[in-house]
Parts: C-alpha cells; sequence; structure tokens
C-alpha cells in the first residue's frame, strides 16, 4: 500500500545457508569427475593394507623395524618408477586405459603381498605393489584437470581429496578390529574393493585425453605442433622447484608414517589402538576439508603452502612428547590441519602449470616427489630409529618441515597464481621446448 513502509529483506535461515553452501560445494561439476570421485571412494573405503603394514611386518611376522623400512621403501621405489610411467602412459594411450590396467594389476598384487612368506618375496611383492598402486594416479589428476574448468579446480581436488579421506577414516578404524581376527582378512578386502574401483572406471569414467595441440607460439615453423616431452617438464625450473619443495612435505609425511605405528606399538598400544588414533586424520578431513578449502581458495599459495609445511612438521615434532593416546591424537590434529592447507591447493597449482596436451606427464613428475618420499623416509626413519631413537624421527621431521616452509616463500614471493596467469607465464616456454 502507498505510504507503507517496505517490508525488510529476510535473509535465509539456517536450512536456506546450508543448501546455499552445498550448491557452491558441489554444484557445477561434471558427470565424469563424480564418477571418477565414486571409484577414488571405493578405492580407499578397502584400503586397509598400505598403513597397517609396518604394524603387520613387526607384530604379527616379527620382522624388525629396520626390514619393515626396507620394505615400505622398496613400495616407494615402485611408484616412483611408476608416477613417471603412468604419467607418460597416461598422455600416450589415454587416461582410462592406464588407470584400469593399474587398479586390476594392484588388486592381484595386493593378494600376492598377503601370501608371501619369505623375506624376499615380501620385498618383491611389496615394490611391486608400490608400481601397480601408484601407475593410476597421474591418470586420475590429468581426468580431473581435463574435465574441470580452471576456476573449478580447487573446490574438485578438494573433493576428491574429502572422498580418500572418508575412505581412510573407515577403513583405518576398520583394519584395526579386522586385523584382530587376522591381517590376512585386511590383503582380501583391499583387493576386493581395488577390483570393484576398476569397474566403476570401466563402465561409467570416459576417456578424456585431449588432442596434443600445442599454442600458436609454440608451433614449428611447418606450422606442426611441438609436443612436450617429459624432458621439457623436466627443464621447467618453477614447476620442478615446486616438486622439489613438495618432496621434502612429502618426506616429513613419510618419516612419520612409517616410524609413528612402530613407535606406538613399542609403548604397548594395540593395532585398534593406532587404527583409532591415526583414523582421526581421515575424520578431521572429513568435516573440515570442506568448509577450509572455502575459506582458503582465494587465498595467498605461498601462505597456506608454508602455513601447512610449519604444521605438518610441528605436529610430528610434538610426538617426541607423546605418552598417552589422547596426546597423539593431539599430533595428529595439528599435522591434519596441515594436510588440509597443502593438498587442494598445490594440486590445482600442479594443473595450472601444465600445458593441456602435458598434463599426464607433469602430474606424473609431481607425484614423483610423493613416491620418492616414501622412497626414501622409511629408510630414513628405520635408520633413526634403530640408531638415534625415536627423538631423532620427530626432530627430522620439524626441520624438514621449517625447511619447505621457507622454501613455499621463496618460490612463490610475489607471483599472481590465478590460472589465467600461471598458465601463460609457465606453460607457453615449457611448451616450445624440443621433445627428447
Amino acid at each position: 500500500m502507498p505510504g507503507t513502509p517496505s517490508s525488510p529483506l529476510r535473509r535465509p535461515g539456517p536450512a536456506g545457508r546450508l543448501a546455499a553452501a552445498t550448491r557452491d560445494t558441489v554444484g557445477g561439476l561434471p558427470t565424469a569427475f563424480w564418477w571418477l570421485w565414486t571409484s577414488t571412494l571405493v578405492n580407499r573405503l578397502g584400503g586397509f593394507v598400505v598403513p597397517f603394514l609396518a604394524l603387520y611386518l613387526t607384530t604379527d611376522r616379527g620382522f624388525s623395524p629396520a626390514f619393515a623400512g626396507l620394505v615400505a621403501s622398496l613400495y616407494g621405489l615402485g611408484g616412483s618408477v611408476a608416477s613417471v610411467a603412468g604419467g607418460v602412459l597416461a598422455d600416450r594411450i589415454g587416461r582410462r586405459p592406464t588407470l584400469l590396467a593399474a587398479q586390476s594389476s594392484t588388486a592381484v598384487t595386493t593378494m600376492l603381498l598377503g601370501l608371501a612368506h619369505p623375506a624376499w618375496a615380501i620385498a618383491v611383492a611389496a615394490a611391486v605393489l608400490g608400481f601397480t598402486s601408484n601407475a593410476g594416479r597421474p591418470a586420475v589428476s590429468a581426468i580431473m584437470a581435463d574435465v574441470v574448468r580452471p576456476e573449478d579446480r580447487v573446490r574438485a581436488f578438494s573433493l576428491n581429496y574429502w572422498a580418500i579421506n572418508i575412505g581412510f577414516a573407515v577403513s583405518a578404524a576398520a583394519a584395526g578390529l579386522i586385523a584382530a581376527h587376522g591381517y590376512l582378512l585386511l590383503f582380501v578386502g583391499d583387493s576386493a574393493t581395488t577390483l570393484l574401483c576398476a569397474v566403476v572406471v570401466f563402465n561409467r569414467v570416459p576417456e578424456t585425453r585431449p588432442e596434443a595441440v600445442a599454442p600458436q607460439a609454440a608451433a614449428a615453423p611447418s606450422g606442426s605442433p611441438v609436443p612436450v616431452g617429459l624432458g621439457a617438464v623436466l627443464r621447467d625450473p618453477v614447476f620442478m622447484a615446486f616438486v622439489g619443495l613438495t618432496f621434502l612435505a612429502a618426506f616429513v609425511d613419510g618419516q612419520g608414517s612409517i616410524a609413528l605405528p612402530i613407535v606406538m606399538g613399542r609403548q604397548g598400544f594395540s593395532p585398534a589402538d593406532y587404527g583409532l588414533v591415526v583414523s582421526l586424520n581421515g575424520v578431521l578431513i572429513v568435516l573440515l576439508q570442506i568448509p577450509i578449502t572455502r575459506l582458503i581458495q582465494d587465498r595467498s599459495r605461498a601462505l597456506m603452502l608454508s602455513t601447512a609445511a610449519l604444521l605438518t612438521g610441528c605436529g610430528f615434532g610434538l610426538t617426541a612428547f607423546a605418552g598417552g593416546a589422547w596426546f597423539y591424537a593431539l599430533t595428529v590434529t595439528v599435522w591434519t590441519a596441515g594436510e588440509m592447507l597443502r593438498v587442494p591447493p598445490g594440486m590445482a597449482l600442479v594443473a595450472e602449470l601444465s600445458p593441456v596436451h602435458a598434463r599426464g606427464r607433469y602430474q606424473g613428475v609431481y607425484s614423483l616427489a610423493w613416491s620418492g618420499a616414501s622412497f626414501l623416509a622409511p629408510l630414513t626413519a628405520g635408520f633413526l630409529l634403530a640408531s638415534s631413537g625415536a627423538g631423532a624421527v620427530w626432530l627430522s621431521c620439524t626441520l624438514l618441515g621449517a625447511a619447505a616452509a621457507a622454501g613455499y616463500v621463496w618460490l612463490l614471493r610475489g607471483r599472481n597464481t590465478s590460472p589465467s596467469t600461471v598458465v601463460m607465464e609457465v606453460a607457453g616456454p615449457v611448451a616450445s621446448a624440443a621433445t627428447p
């Protein structure tokens, strides 16, 4: 009515705000991404073996911590080879066949590791499992970069990381309970879910490999595009420096993950105790990763990555003072906070630094930082545990975390890391390099 004051705008209630936040988080992503997300979730729900491998070898099989470290290192060595090989295959023969071959082989190799008895057979099976289980990772990351818009990549990688940790939270807690009835059941369950993951990929995930068309500036005099080879990736100074810093951060994770179950076992904690403590990592990520990603996705990459490295190093460093399960849970909380700040921005930055037709190779070299650390870190942790005690491991984690934090600040200082800027700065020069 004329003269009637206008009604104030109504603010949405809690349900409306939740619906809006949900749309902002999961809306607008393609169907192919969600099927890949589902396959990741299925795979991680059955990821029983690797987190409990050191505990299985030392408590159930009676091997020394040094041998457990050697086996974990051989697993990492296989993964190091697979990271590069899987990235090259994802670009050459396609993302989908590479992923299917990796997952099918992993299902078989997991059972072989569970049935192996001689020390040499366990070592060989672990190395092969490291190769098969890591060969598909570059393909997964490349598919996501292929199908998701640049502005949505941090969100997409965060959601995929969320699925990984939903699976980890459930599988870590369940594995501790299952192990009480026999460790072989862990290998059976892990193998079965990996095979189911391959079935999902086979039926629902399409091939996404783009045509290898280089930017116009990278064209040869004849007009034909110049492809990006592995050598060109290795000669990319900004990207390789980032890979080196990622290796340091991953080395901290690797040392901590191999030392934690051994130290807790020495202190008399059961596999179920360890499973519940380490499952807190997944629970926290499931609960907090999405809101944290919403807060950090537009913030400085240098700030997020350096803060993450400090939290990871200090979290594992605090383990030196742990004596009860509650204190171990506190340390897990600290290094999990670092993990949540590090992974999605790091994965998105790799996708932004990668030329479209070389995403598999770039993701493979990036994965090499993680698999290389998983090869060297267990050896170092096993040596330090045997020679100097657990305190040396936790001190090493703290120092390396601080070094990685300083490196991120140095590398990314003053850089505009928006998708368009990064691609213009880096992809052009790399794409013009000759193929080795």
